[in-house]
């Protein structure tokens, strides 16, 4: 993987990163990072900290967040950046997911609870400490009881697809969530399209509707993506006039397969999101 001065895809203790957003504006300037995308997963309280705290460091910082919606069945997550924090209709739906994600938690607990594990809710929110609470959340209040090895075997056990911690949301559809970032001034980006476990038909089709529905870009550069894989997202973005964007998806200095700046690159023919960032 190529290293980068910016990174569109980041996560901190806001949502399911396990940096704190001060720390990872340090690691990502020691990187060689100059321009940051702070992007948590349906909140911007982490972005919105630093603001307050007045931050400094020798870098950029964009604010962002990634959105989780459906198109049909199908759960996908789209990045928004220079998005208006103050936006009213964006802050009336993060208030709505936060309620959302907390009454998923109360029900996992509750089946987890059921299948014989201590209520584990008030454990998985002090792991979570203020930030968005999900299952991640939950597999490191397992670990730290000791009831499983490894947050890999908490999902492999309670929390994965079909195990009894899945609890299923109905999250908003894919067209409002292009509407709600556009409204707050910002550019959409359909983010890790190959990450969904689609074939490559299934992908061609979510990006075309994406487009249709009025998205500006496609994530092309980012930790897993294939060769063959970039190149067929790159003749979709040709194919749509869509933007190319890329950033490392950045969650755990612990995880060896990204860290913040390091993902493979956009082609560079492609039109970037970059440029319009910089613009």
């Amino acid at each position: 993987m190529l290293a980068h001065s910016y990174d569109f895809h980041t996560h901190s203790t806001a949502s399911d990163g396990t940096l704190a957003p001060e720390v990872l504006i340090e690691k990502a300037c020691a990187a060689g990072v100059k321009l940051l995308a702070l992007t948590d997963h349906d909140t911007m309280k982490g972005y919105q900290a630093l603001m307050k705290s007045g931050y400094s460091a020798d870098l950029r910082l964009i604010s962002g967040v990634e959105l989780t919606c459906k198109l049909e069945k199908q759960v996908v997550h789209v990045v928004g950046l220079n998005i208006d924090v103050d936006n009213e209709r964006l802050t009336s739906h993060l208030q709505m997911l936060d309620q959302l994600r907390m009454d998923r938690a109360k029900a996992i607990a509750l089946r987890l609870e059921k299948a014989g594990l201590p209520d584990l809710l008030e454990a998985a929110i002090d792991c979570a400490a203020g930030g968005q609470i999900g299952r991640p959340h939950f597999a490191q209040a397992l670990l730290d009881l000791k009831l499983v090895s490894d947050q890999q075997q908490a999902f492999k056990k309670y929390l994965g697809a079909g195990k009894k911690g899945d609890v299923k949301v109905e999250w908003p559809e894919l067209a409002s969530i292009i509407d709600i970032i556009k409204d707050a001034g910002g550019l959409s980006i359909l983010a890790h399209p190959t990450k969904y476990n689609l074939t490559m038909n299934k992908i061609r089709y979510l990006v075309a509707h994406y487009s249709e529905l009025g998205g500006d870009a496609l994530e092309v550069g980012y930790p897993a993506v294939t060769p063959d894989h970039q190149r067929a997202l790159s003749v979709l973005v040709e194919k749509h006039q869509l933007l190319a964007s890329g950033g490392s998806d950045f969650h755990n200095p612990a995880y060896h397969w990204t860290s913040l700046g390091c993902f493979p690159g956009v082609p560079a023919q492609l039109p970037h999101v970059l440029d319009v960032v910089n613009s």
